[in-house]
């Protein structure tokens, strides 16, 4: 097998846990606050980084770091997983999945557009025109169809969606400064980062155990989106000849995640998400991800 069909086997398997991610929150949210959920997610996270950095050889790396990098780890374990699930997972909590999810999928826009002022990057027209499609996307979902009227089904629970890819976008231009091996700076985010989760969790929603489902849901996140899908698109990025052509399998996942949101989740799925949803698949597909920093941040995964 030839590395591009690698990648791209890679890569499929990726699109698919991305695709299941949204129906497994609102699962596990039945149940959970989203700093509970985060902590059982972030706990199954850690054991299963830390399993694959085993199984590779690789866990040695973990003690070879300096100073400054156990720092940068800490402080950059505060922003992922810390803040930007915390605020990802509230907006799942306010808002349904069908409209949650395609929203969180305009990080890669904001992402070129923070690259502007904070790494120099030239802003395109075809930037500009592609944030203009994608926002219209993006009205379109949040005023379920209502585009004349401004009213927006849940003011907090957007501003929460549209809050998280400012942090993740803010996250991966941090991350092209970072010299760490990515799967050991995954792992030592999130280790660094669970004992800030749980003493949340302890002085907020305190310290319970949910029914089974609600459980391995939760489980399923940490292990899958906040994990073993990491651990795929690397590889799929690294085995690439052509890595647009993997890269552009990341617009199958939205609509595939509509079809377990409907299926799984019983959510009625309206016509207005399907408009919006197009609308910001076609921006980002304008944008395309021709600068550096949205290549690396792509070859990361979210």
């Amino acid at each position: 097998m030839t590395n591009q069909k690698q990648a791209m086997l890679y890569g499929l398997a990726t699109v698919l846990l991305w695709s299941t991610v949204a129906t497994a929150f609102k699962l596990a949210l039945r149940e959970l606050a989203p700093v509970e959920m985060l902590l059982i997610a972030c706990t199954s996270s850690v054991l299963v980084i830390g399993i694959i950095l085993m199984v590779q050889g690789r866990w040695h790396l973990v003690f070879s770091l300096s100073r400054r990098q156990y720092a940068q780890s800490f402080g950059m374990g505060l922003i992922n997983p810390c803040l930007y699930y915390f605020v990802l997972f509230g907006a799942f909590d306010r808002l349904p999945a069908q409209e949650a999810q395609p929203l969180n999928y305009t990080w890669a826009l904001v992402l070129a557009y923070l690259s502007v002022p904070f790494l120099g990057q030239r802003l395109r027209k075809t930037d500009i025109l592609a944030g203009l499609v994608c926002y219209a996307g993006v009205v379109v979902i949040a005023t379920r169809g209502a585009v004349t009227s401004l009213t927006f089904s849940d003011p907090l629970g957007v501003s929460l969606a549209i809050g998280s890819t400012v942090i993740w976008a803010s996250y991966w231009i941090l991350a092209t400064r970072d010299t760490r091996d990515p799967v050991v700076g995954l792992f030592l985010n999130f280790l660094f980062g669970l004992p800030v989760i749980a003493l949340i969790c302890g002085l907020t929603e305190g310290f319970h155990l949910p029914g089974p489902g609600t459980f391995a849901a939760a489980v399923y996140v940490g292990v899958f989106e906040m994990g073993v899908a990491f651990v795929l698109w690397s590889y799929a990025m690294k085995k690439a000849e052509n890595t647009s052509r993997v890269s552009n399998l990341i617009f199958i996942s939205p609509f595939l995640s509509l079809v377990f949101i409907y299926f799984i989740l019983g959510e009625q799925i309206l016509p207005s998400t399907y408009i919006g949803l197009l609308l910001i698949v076609a921006g980002l597909w304008l944008q395309q991800k021709k600068v550096r920093v949205r290549e690396q941040a792509l070859a990361h995964g979210s």
